[in-house]
């Protein structure tokens, strides 16, 4: 097990936009999901004009764009590549919405909230189609390396629905589980980025391994939020893990830690039916250390992913995905 490394503050607020380095093109990926996802079709356009409440951090097409920017430089391959990592996340969070019955997601209603389960599976297929058509116009090996990292997030999914209920799970079990969903696609990114930036080897794979520990320190952090965050400042349905009996890291370091008399009734709280077992497990998590021992495994894996840019010429780039690792641990949304 990695060492907890010291807790550090957050980082100071920033006042220009934080991907203001790369903001025409990001710019130029918006536009091109517009154009890809463009449909005469009624239905069809209700529901992708709806995905603009979707739109989120743009973290994963950012990643891959910062990982050019710091290895070569940004080409319009890049534009594509992260239109189309963009479409499957998005995709992997409609088909979330329906498994966590999910009701709000930026503040808005989800879509099958909205629309039923039906359409959101439908409109998840369909984002996933056009990811691999759009990715087809790059050449075989980017379709390759992202339908790999697509199915490992799958896989990832998989798991984690096998391991609902699941009270023994471990914190290695869990680290695998997050690996596939979450970190496999931003170390898709991070790599995509510097490959097609014709890179040496070595920032390839560096950048690679970034985009891994920045995935695991993003989804732990998410998950401290999905237990304590704010509903109103994340704009989505929280203690849908709890809900869905999902163990994440705070809740196996508290049956693990915690006396057996504890324990057992931290067992009793998630076995028992109903949503009150996010306020219920609250004290026991504060009173054990168990989010402050998330928050510094998140810290840990921010650790890592900074130190996979040392073999990187200082850059723009690369001070922005140094910050990026402190961003996306200390945030409430």
């Amino acid at each position: 097990m990695n060492p907890l490394p010291p807790p550090v503050e957050p980082p100071p607020a920033v006042e220009v936009p934080f991907f203001g380095l790369i903001a025409a093109d990001l710019a130029e990926v918006e536009r091109l999901l517009h154009r890809t996802l463009a449909s005469s079709r009624g239905h069809t356009r209700r529901l992708l004009n709806h995905l603009r409440h979707y739109r989120g951090k743009r973290l994963r097409p950012a990643l891959l764009l910062l990982a050019a920017h710091a290895s070569g430089g940004i080409r319009p391959v890049h534009h594509v590549l992260a239109a189309v990592v963009e479409m499957i996340h998005t995709a992997t969070l409609v088909h979330d919405d329906v498994l966590d019955h999910a009701a709000v997601r930026r503040h808005a209603a989800t879509v099958n909230a909205a629309w039923g389960n039906h359409a959101s599976i439908l409109l998840g297929d369909y984002l996933f189609t056009h990811a691999f058509h759009l990715a087809s116009t790059v050449d075989a090996r980017a379709c390759s390396l992202i339908g790999q990292a697509t199915n490992r997030v799958c896989e990832g999914e998989l798991h984690q629905i096998g391991e609902r209920g699941n009270l023994e799970l471990t914190e290695e079990e869990y680290l695998e589980i997050i690996d596939g969903k979450t970190a496999e696609l931003t170390a898709c990114c991070g790599r995509l980025g510097a490959l097609y930036a014709d890179a040496p080897d070595d920032f390839v794979t560096a950048l690679g391994h970034y985009g891994r520990w920045l995935g695991l320190a993003f989804q732990i952090a998410d998950d401290l939020l999905d237990l304590v965050g704010s509903e109103e400042r994340t704009g989505k349905s929280l203690g849908t893990d709890l809900e869905q009996n999902k163990l994440t890291l705070p809740v196996i370091h508290l049956l693990r830690e915690s006396p057996p008399a504890t324990a057992t009734v931290v067992r009793q709280l998630l076995s028992s039916p109903g949503n009150h077992k996010r306020t219920a497990l609250s004290p026991y998590l504060s009173e054990h250390g168990s989010l402050d021992y998330a928050r510094r495994r998140a810290e840990g894996f921010a650790t890592l992913a900074r130190e996979e840019l040392a073999s990187l010429p200082p850059s723009p780039g690369r001070a922005v995905l140094e910050l990026l690792t402190e961003r996306v641990v200390h945030r409430q949304s």
